[in-house]
């Protein structure tokens, strides 16, 4: 009976001292290549921007959408937008509740012709695990200033480096991170390692990292945890496919 009491005790006090919010476990990070990533929390867990292994993917497994919450991406062309189960995804841009999770979607040209030439990607903000994200894998157009207030100063920013039709190059990717002033920078869409495939359009990520001199750069491999409360600041995190 007394050890009964003090255990209560123990958890009483321990709960007191030390509240869920500063208990919750780290935020969870997988690379699942392309622009796609798996982030999971205590709560929730979320698939970013699913892709067909075709083209410049077709060396790749094909992320899984089985038990994740929902899917984010980007657009539903096949790269990042593919749902063949039909799992709850959020595409269009807007305001989304689901459960205690508040989503933004803003609208960004996916090409540099204010897409006239793809269309308009969905740029994702959201919070997670008392971190504010940022994921901004489609776009590759401008972002006027109410879209920069709303997407300013995250915790964690994804965002596009390789080039090509679809995505920032290496110096607009440098300037966007200089406007919104993240913590955190994970570029996608680059060629990852010295080959570069013929039939991709993106090149690797040395001319981003040449743009980002105030910022450390750390390759993490394909799996990594952020601590909430002690987040780097001005690091680059490169994951591999």
């Amino acid at each position: 009976m007394i050890s009964q009491f003090k255990n209560i005790f123990l958890f009483i006090l321990f709960s007191f001292f030390f509240p869920t919010s500063v208990l919750a476990r780290n935020l969870a990070i997988k690379s699942l290549g392309h622009s796609s990533f798996l982030i999971k929390s205590q709560e929730k867990s979320i698939l970013i921007n699913p892709f067909k292994a075709i083209d410049c993917a077709s060396n790749l497994k094909e992320p899984k959408e089985d038990n994740v919450d929902f899917i984010l991406a980007s657009s539903r062309l096949l790269d990042e937008g593919y749902n063949p189960k039909d799992k709850l995804m959020f595409v269009d841009p807007g305001t989304y509740q689901f459960e205690d999770i508040l989503l933004n979607g803003i609208s960004v040209p996916h090409d540099r012709v204010d897409g006239r030439r793809f269309g308009m990607a969905t740029v994702w903000t959201w919070e997670q695990n008392n971190l504010k994200i940022v994921h901004m894998g489609g776009a590759a157009g401008d972002i006027d200033i109410n879209s920069q207030i709303i997407l300013s100063r995250p915790d964690i920013l994804f965002i596009s480096i390789g080039g090509g039709k679809k995505s920032y190059d290496g110096e607009e990717a440098s300037k966007i991170v200089k406007i919104l002033n993240p913590n955190v920078v994970i570029p996608v869409h680059f060629a990852r390692g010295k080959q570069i495939k013929k039939e991709c359009d993106f090149s690797n990520a040395d001319l981003f990292i040449d743009n980002m001199k105030d910022f450390k750069v750390k390759y993490v491999g394909k799996d990594f945890q952020i601590k909430p409360k002690k987040i780097d600041q001005n690091v680059i995190y490169i994951f591999s496919d």
